[in-house]
């Protein structure tokens, strides 16, 4: 079964993914196929998609599923090793984001180097998981509010902190035999209100 998320942590498996040919193969294996069908169903050589197949292999972005003998000939059958890819800031290098904005709590970077954090280690803990057979404890909370000026979501924002600090300080044990740890983040953003035109390939972060 393929992962909900795999994120890629380095720079050479991000490299090995962005070509279009790489990434229509991968497409094609939401389900379990080999080269052979690949090829069929994208009208291309059997050859170009095997070794497409081998460098997503290779990178741990494909899985092997089972090996088929074929004549004189041994199918190998590979699947997406996950439903959907994320880049890690830590693939980009220089180019992710940079220890001041990590640090500005008010700052894109901040957040967005948050919210890769909490995906990457989602992607590791169910991962784990799965290995386990064990079910991933997690809460999500989300909500949506209209504020009547800056002054009142600054005010918001401090009262949510004091609270948040409040409940940490009432539930926190360290000294808990048995207790486990959990990390709880919250991130503020505009509401979009405006989709973009589709087709669009990618935004821009000031």
């Amino acid at each position: 079964m393929a992962a909900a998320v795999q994120v890629i942590q380095s720079a050479e498996a991000a490299a090995t993914l962005f070509t279009p040919a790489r990434m229509q193969i991968l497409e094609q294996l939401a389900d379990a196929d080999s080269a052979a069908g690949v090829a069929r169903r994208l009208g291309v050589p059997r050859q170009q998609v095997a070794y497409h197949m081998r460098e997503l292999e290779h990178a741990g972005l494909v899985k092997l599923v089972e090996e088929r003998r074929k004549g004189n000939c041994i199918e190998r059958i590979v699947q997406a090793a996950a439903r959907s890819y994320v880049i890690s800031s830590e693939a980009l290098g220089k180019l992710g984001a940079t220890p001041e904005q990590r640090r500005d709590r008010f700052s894109i970077g901040f957040l967005v180097s948050l919210a890769a954090r909490a995906i990457r280690d989602l992607a590791v803990l169910s991962s784990r998981a799965d290995k386990a057979g064990k079910r991933l404890s997690t809460m999500a909370l989300e909500v949506e509010v209209r504020f009547a000026s800056a002054e009142s979501r600054h005010a918001f924002a401090e009262e949510l902190a004091q609270q948040v600090a409040r409940l940490a300080a009432k539930y926190h044990d360290e000294t808990a035999a048995g207790g486990r740890r959990f990390r709880f983040f919250c991130g503020v953003y505009p509401a979009i209100t405006r989709e973009e035109p589709a087709g669009r390939e990618s935004v821009q972060i000031q």
